[in-house]
């Protein structure tokens, strides 16, 4: 098994494991709402992978996942989402096998080149207090310009999912009227996404396929996510 460098590892990462596993992470993250998430993030940058990843201490696990089905798991020094959670901060890799890239363990670009990853593109996913607990991110099997306003997008959609697992976790925390509370939320969640998948489509039938995605269209999508936080935002677990 291969051992994860000191320098690899965010300064609180004891800290940062004990919250993860106090969230009960992985069976959230395979409820539908999350699958929708990133079928959303794949079809916003018409790319063909997205995947929640969850870095635990060894390994690092994709609950959540379009266009990788295979890919369920893999060795923590061999995941390039372990490297959003050392540098605390989103990444963008254009391209993994030209460019120059020292802050990415050499496991993580030979596991990349084998199974023909080019683009990466990972943004902070974090746990009700505020620490990493893996990334929201899209994948291409050719390098890929990505911009600020693409970026942005990105740490937006990893927000709404960061959100999303925070009020998961409180309806937990109230037994008697949360379950019921989060039954009817997630529901309305998955609707929302899906409409707004929906109309991603629409706008990449009627526009075409532009790479880099368009401030416009961004600029559309951004307006629904922004109205998707705010149902989150309104959402009170255990509230009457």
């Amino acid at each position: 098994m291969a051992t994860i460098p000191f320098s690899a590892l965010p300064p609180d990462e004891a800290a940062r494991l004990r919250s993860l596993r106090a969230v009960e992470l992985l069976p959230a993250l395979t409820e539908p709402v999350f699958s929708e998430f990133v079928a959303l993030s794949a079809r916003i940058f018409n790319l063909p992978i997205s995947l929640i990843s969850v870095v635990e201490e060894t390994d690092v696990y994709y609950p959540a996942n379009v266009g990788m089905p295979e890919n369920k798991q893999q060795p923590r020094a061999a995941a390039l989402c372990s490297t959003a959670v050392a540098q605390a901060r989103a990444v963008v890799y254009h391209d993994l096998l030209l460019e120059e890239l020292p802050d990415v363990p050499p496991q993580a670009l030979r596991a990349a080149e084998a199974n023909g990853l080019r683009f990466y593109a990972g943004a902070l996913l974090l746990l009700p207090d505020q620490r990493p607990l893996g990334t929201l991110c899209v994948i291409d099997r050719v390098p890929r310009a990505f911009t600020f306003e693409e970026q942005r997008i990105l740490e937006l959609l990893a927000a709404l999912v960061s959100r999303t697992v925070a009020v998961r976790h409180l309806c937990r925390l109230y037994p008697q009227t949360g379950e019921a509370q989060w039954a009817r939320l997630s529901v309305e969640l998955e609707e929302e996404v899906q409409a707004l998948n929906a109309l991603v489509r629409y706008l990449g039938a009627r526009h075409g396929t532009l790479v880099p995605v368009p401030a416009a269209f961004l600029a559309q999508v951004e307006s629904r996510l922004r109205d998707l936080q705010a149902l989150l935002d309104a959402f009170h677990p255990g509230a009457h």
